[in-house]
């Protein structure tokens, strides 16, 4: 069974790709739409220049990590195969940019919430676990 090539509003990776960027971000949802049409900030062009620079080393064979902050950057075409370090507010979360991703935000992959567990209670936390024996 052969697998099924991924493609984003009818049109395959490839075809975006060659695509230019207005047509591109007329298939893109409103909200990252109305962004892009706004343009870039500084910060998520010099990311952009980063990702060339890095995909250029890909071709070569040095897989860099690219780490940034900049986690309301909308995934393109040109950022797939590249690996992002995401800062989630503590540390950097690597993620590695598939054609599945395209279309949403860098932060929706790097939680900065991770899932509560609790241990067992310690001795003071209640009235009565002063008298409970320790083991």
């Amino acid at each position: 069974m052969a697998k099924k090539e991924f493609s984003f509003m009818g049109y395959t990776v490839d075809q975006m790709g060659k695509m230019s960027m207005d047509k591109l971000i007329e298939l893109l949802p409103s909200r990252q739409r109305r962004s892009l049409k706004r343009g870039l900030p500084v910060r998520q062009k010099k990311l952009l220049k980063n990702i060339r620079e890095a995909k250029k080393e890909l071709d070569v064979g040095n897989k860099i990590t690219i780490k940034t902050h900049c986690r309301d950057m909308i995934i393109l075409p040109e950022m797939l195969g590249v690996t992002l370090g995401v800062h989630n507010g503590k540390e950097f979360v690597p993620v590695e940019i598939t054609p599945e991703m395209i279309g949403h935000y860098l932060g929706e992959f790097a939680l900065p919430r991770k899932k509560v567990s609790h241990g067992a209670p310690g001795v003071g936390s209640t009235k009565s676990s002063l008298y409970v024996p320790l083991r």
